[in-house]
């Protein structure tokens, strides 16, 4: 796939499955726009792929829990490129554990508030630079643990409200922005295994059906998606679990 004139901003593009994304994007021709909390993270990001031979990519510090901060990087946004064609809201706090005891409140705040709150207020400040694009997407890195039923995850009980925040969010916008020309499409990944993609093991990673799913099939999904045409809508990517390994499997 071809993005040679696409401009992306990806958030939480520090590490993970956000660094994935910002170096696939780069890797393809995009003008990347990367935020994290931490400036000195998304420069460290910028920097691999200015050494693929990549020049046209931005590093932004942004905390998505905050909206000051969502509010200076959307006017330092503007400054910089007249629309943006993608938004990849990834942005958000992980929060481990089973006890809701376990967290503090400020720990259960700060998680919903990165997960649900940022990603509304990312998309209300960016809207009018996506509106001025001709091919306007909207990427939601959501979770299994957004969906109902769903109880696989040690997340704890906050992260959870998170992203079935985020997933109420993303239905609604879809319906709303469809007029507009705007595609949001929601990804809804259990836990998978993400290799790093400057190392040989994005190569050599398995992929087959007994295999835990891979960053590589995640990021498959979203290229899938922006390409189709502008009449293809694709709304949501639901992934079926391995199996649970009980007492007898193996």
């Amino acid at each position: 796939m071809n993005l040679e004139h696409q401009r992306v901003v990806i958030t939480g593009a520090a590490r993970d499955f956000g660094r994935t994304l910002a170096i696939r994007f780069a890797q393809q021709g995009a003008e990347v726009y990367l935020s994290s909390r931490s400036l000195e993270a998304s420069r460290r990001v910028a920097a691999e792929i200015r050494d693929l031979g990549h020049e046209r990519v931005h590093a932004f510090a942004c905390d998505v829990a905050e909206a000051a901060s969502i509010r200076w990087f959307a006017a330092e946004l503007a400054e910089r490129t007249d629309r943006v064609d993608v938004l990849v809201n990834n942005g958000a706090r992980w929060l481990e554990g089973p006890d809701l005891l376990s967290a503090s409140d400020e720990d259960v705040i700060d998680t919903i508030a990165s997960g649900a709150t940022g990603t509304v207020l990312m998309v209300k400040r960016l809207l009018p630079l996506l509106l001025a694009s001709d091919r306007p997407d909207i990427v939601n890195m959501i979770s299994a643990a957004g969906l109902p039923g769903h109880h696989r995850s040690d997340a704890h009980a906050a992260f959870y409200a998170a992203k079935s925040a985020q997933a109420g969010f993303a239905d609604v916008l879809s319906k709303r922005l469809r007029p507009h020309g705007v595609r949001v499409i929601s990804l809804y990944p259990p836990d998978f295994h993400n290799p790093d993609p400057l190392s040989p093991q994005w190569e050599t990673t398995p992929r087959g059906s007994g295999d835990m799913l891979t960053a590589q099939s995640v990021a498959e999904c979203v290229f899938f998606a922006l390409g189709q045409p502008r009449d293809c809508f694709i709304k949501a990517f639901h992934f079926e679990q391995l199996p649970e390994q009980g007492p007898h499997q193996t």
